[in-house]
Parts: structure tokens; sequence; C-alpha cells
């Protein structure tokens, strides 16, 4: 992004990435879009949108998007849930760390992009049991350690028990991984509508 963006457009998306990843500070959005952390604040305040610390605390006590997934137990989801459709979408981030990176590298390891894509995938079918059956991903670009992946699932199509779930997976609006997967429903009332 660059200076030659107008007011209003910087506001909206400013506000877009807010409700992608509320925990982005000042200084990152500052550096995203090349513009002063004053400039992004006096924008943020214009728009009453509260700052970081403020943002996390209204996101913990407002967000019960946990208890809506049926598939996983909270500590079995890879990642934090934004924000979840059932059936329909859903949004996760992790951020990463020295100890999920190659030592020699420091890039992530590819296991960890996949983890966060395939229990956002699963959290999303509204079903008590779900479980990945078939995979066709992409590792487009490397990343690294502290950089903050943010996965976007939507549920593309829905036959009988099988869900084919399109995952992308960003990092500073950069697409780093996508994957399409097939996941299928294993609930009692799904039992014989499986093949």
């Amino acid at each position: 992004m660059t200076q030659n963006m107008s007011k209003d457009e910087r506001q909206k998306e400013i506000k877009e990435q807010l409700m992608i990843n509320p925990f982005l500070s000042d200084k990152q959005l500052a550096e995203n879009y090349h513009f002063s952390i004053q400039t992004i604040r006096l924008d943020r305040l214009e728009m009453g949108i509260p700052e970081m610390r403020e943002r996390i605390i209204q996101v913990a006590k407002n967000n019960q998007t946990i208890d809506k997934v049926k598939s996983l137990k909270k500590d079995e989801i890879i990642g934090e849930l934004i924000d979840i459709d059932l059936g329909k979408n859903g949004i996760a981030m992790l951020r990463t760390t020295k100890q999920m990176v190659f030592g020699r590298t420091g890039i992530v390891r590819s296991h960890y992009i996949f983890s966060l894509a395939d229990s956002l995938a699963i959290s999303i079918i509204d079903a008590e049991i779900a479980l990945t059956g078939l995979v066709r991903l992409r590792y487009k670009k490397p990343v690294y350690s502290g950089q903050t992946l943010i996965a976007k699932a939507r549920v593309a199509r829905r036959k009988n028990n099988k869900y084919l779930v399109s995952i992308h997976v960003n990092v500073n609006r950069e697409e780093v991984f996508t994957a399409k997967l097939i996941v299928f429903s294993m609930d009692k009332k799904n039992k014989g509508k499986e093949k």
C-alpha cells in the first residue's frame, strides 16, 4: 500500500484488516500502509476503533466462537479461532514462534501451517465427528518466525456427508498457502450415506 491512498480508502482498509486480525498494532498497520503511527492512530480514533489492548479484551469477552465448534475440543484447535459460521466459513490465526522453525533456515515447518488449515476446516463442519479424507494443497511462500498466519476457510460444496472446504492462509495480506480439503462428517445420522 502506498501513501497515494485517499483517507477513505485507507480507513476502509484499516477497518477490514482489524476485522480479520483485531490484534494488529498501530505500528504494524503503519508499516503495512507506509503511513505514520500517528496517522493510523487518528484514523482509528476517528472510526471509533479502540486501541489493540482494548480490542483483545473485547475479543476475549465477546468471542464465544470456540463454544460453537462441535467436532474438536478447545485444546485440539491449532491457532486461535477468530470467527466461525458452522457449515459455512471461519477465520483463525496463528502467531509463529522460534520453536516452529527449522534451525538452519528460520522457515516455519510446513506441518504447523497445514495443522492450522486442517483444524479450521474440521472446526467449521456442523457435525460431532469430522475427519479429513483427502487434501490438495500448495505452499506458495516461506513463512518465518514471528509472522502471523491468518487462515480463512469456506465450505465450497456439500454432498451428503462430504464437505469440500477451501482454505487460504495469508501473512500480511500475501497468500502463503492454499488447500482444498474433503472433510467427512461421521455423525450417526450420516451412517449409511458414507461412501
